[in-house]
């Protein structure tokens, strides 16, 4: 099974080759980040949310395990290098009707699904539920 790392500043994700995606909060030097457990409990509390809302343009949750801060998601694609800022806000916005704001919508959190030809967004732990949608 081949795995390729793809990490940002509080959490790290490695495609497993089977569809799945793993992701953990790892810290410094074997320390949790400090917000380290908030931003997992989010990640989880948002993924469920648009998940029961329908979104199919977001990973889906598999497994948690709280105590070692690492999730299990469907595998949402490659990485997208480039695109241009007015379709990046338009992708980002397609949120906002599931009651979601992303919070950090930049260009690492894009995926590409090519079994379907969709932009995904990944990468959850900052997002924000809208009022009304809780």
């Amino acid at each position: 099974m081949s795995h390729s790392c793809k990490s940002n500043a509080a959490s790290e994700g490695y495609s497993q080759g089977d569809g799945q995606t793993q992701f953990r909060w790892p810290g410094v030097q074997g320390l949790p980040w400090p917000d380290a457990k908030a931003r997992f409990t989010q990640e989880m509390r948002v993924l469920r949310h648009l998940e029961a809302r329908g979104c199919k343009f977001v990973p889906r949750l598999l497994e948690a395990d709280p105590k070692r801060l690492r999730i299990i998601t469907t595998n949402c694609g490659n990485r997208v290098e480039h695109m241009d800022a007015k379709r990046l806000r338009e992708l980002f916005a397609e949120l906002e009707p599931f009651g979601v704001r992303h919070d950090d919508p930049d260009m690492r959190n894009v995926t590409y699904r090519q079994s379907d030809g969709r932009f995904c967004l990944i990468d959850f732990e900052l997002a924000t539920i809208l009022p009304g949608f809780e």
